[in-house]
């Protein structure tokens, strides 16, 4: 857990000392709040959002939403307009209930917890792990490379 304790020190240290909140930070802040008190939800999204992660990355994401007739919504938080929201029922829907229980499990959360949760987090966080708007072609890496990438994120703010 090293680099989410750097990264929410980092985030914390900013707000301390009074820096402002815009850009990353300030859309952020929600995980940010989230992480503090669950890093487990952070952690087990960024395992499902990994290339490595068996959950089919950030593609197999986007495929799981659009088969759930919410491609539109998907597509919103890899755009650069306004994410649109989303909820637990429709996480749940999209991913299944089996994968929101194994979720839910590894974040020490029931699944209506769980499907909550990511429905808090998904928006923004796949929002800001595609800057430009769209997925990388690759994906977007293994777990260690997505926590760097929210940690830069983060110190830029």
């Amino acid at each position: 857990m090293g680099l989410l304790d750097s990264v929410l020190g980092s985030v914390m240290n900013a707000q301390s000392q009074g820096e402002r909140t815009e850009g990353a930070l300030g859309a952020l802040s929600g995980l940010v709040a989230l992480a503090a008190n669950n890093p487990q939800v952070v952690h087990a999204v960024m395992g499902m959002l990994a290339d490595d992660g068996g959950h089919g990355g950030l593609g197999g994401l986007v495929a799981k939403f659009q088969q759930a007739g919410l491609g539109d919504v998907v597509a919103s938080w890899l755009g650069t307009g306004a994410n649109q929201p989303v909820t637990g029922d429709q996480v749940t829907q999209a991913l299944g209930p089996d994968a929101v229980s194994q979720l839910g499990a590894r974040m020490g959360l029931n699944p209506g917890e769980a499907a909550s949760s990511l429905a808090q987090v998904l928006p923004g966080l796949v929002d800001h792990l595609t800057p430009q708007g769209q997925a990388p072609a690759g994906g977007l890496g293994n777990a260690s490379d997505l926590m760097g990438m929210l940690g830069g994120l983060l110190q830029r703010a």
